[in-house]
């Protein structure tokens, strides 16, 4: 593997552990905000890093070009994606929830080449169908295939999460991670700022140490620190490549689930982990 390749997968596969912790601490941050207060609160503090970080490093306005793409990616992954998760998490497992991150790659890799008309080969795409097929069975297994309620709030997250990483992967082949996910999320700062005013003077509020501590986390980490390791890896090994590390990250999540939640987690992951790391595997190693 090339240098560049070498590096840009280590980044992607950063950036898929820093996500793998967001679903557990949206819970805990859920145990002292409502779901829209901490979808805002969250997306204020991304905010105010990325104008910090754009102010010391001097990061120049995006091309004009470049806008429509920043507005999915703010709408995706800094506005979409948070609330939805946020409102599934109030009546879903984590492990349940893992499913969106599931079938996050495929919907990522189809999106993006769709938009950019780029062509995988078959064996790219039997191992990616084949990964997310596994990890899909494997999560909904779990509420033996009976759609709930929050399953619609991840169907939408999926969705809108897939576009903001398409876009904000292809993005990072001219501009630097860091810089697309904090314009994305200044784009965003706005509805985010007025979500968290309105959210903060109607639900309860108790700001317990864990509360603070997983907001923290989603704001800093999962909505603005993890994407800059996540972008720059996807500029570097191309979004369809990247999308497939993703596989892991349900499985990372499950064992969070269990060790920090203390959620239950069915013998069937060892096999479910063989089977999805091989995937990556050969998506790595298949040629576009």
């Amino acid at each position: 593997m090339a240098p560049s390749a070498a590096r840009g997968s280590a980044l992607a596969a950063s950036g898929v552990l820093a996500f793998s912790f967001s679903f557990p601490a949206t819970v805990w941050a859920l145990d002292g905000f409502g779901p829209w207060s901490a979808t805002g609160v969250r997306g204020v503090l991304a905010a105010l890093l990325a104008a910090a970080a754009l102010l010391l490093r001097r990061g120049p306005l995006p091309r004009r070009d470049d806008w429509p793409a920043l507005a999915v990616v703010a709408v995706g992954c800094a506005i979409g994606f948070p609330l939805l998760t946020t409102l599934a998490l109030q009546t879903s497992t984590t492990a349940h929830s893992a499913v969106v991150i599931g079938a996050l790659p495929m919907a990522t890799a189809g999106i993006s080449a769709w938009r950019t008309g780029r062509r995988h080969s078959p064996l790219f795409w039997g191992a990616a169908g084949l990964g997310a097929s596994t990890v899909l069975g494997f999560t909904l297994s779990q509420n033996h295939g009976v759609p709930t309620a929050a399953d619609l709030f991840l169907f939408g997250a999926l969705l809108l999460c897939a576009a903001g990483y398409a876009e904000g992967g292809g993005l990072s082949a001219h501009m630097p991670g860091w810089r697309v996910i904090a314009w994305g999320v200044l784009l965003a700062a706005p509805a985010n700022l007025a979500l968290s005013t309105w959210a903060l003077g109607v639900e309860p509020v108790h700001p317990t140490p864990t509360a603070v501590g997983g907001m923290l986390y989603i704001g800093c980490v999962s909505q603005f620190l993890g994407f800059v390791v996540w972008y720059r890896g996807m500029g570097l090994i191309g979004v369809g490549r990247a999308s497939q590390l993703q596989l892991a990250q349900p499985l990372l999540t499950l064992t969070w689930a269990v060790l920090l939640m203390g959620e239950h987690l069915p013998p069937e992951v060892p096999l479910t982990a063989i089977v999805v790391l091989s995937c990556i595997v050969v998506t790595q190693r298949a040629r576009t």
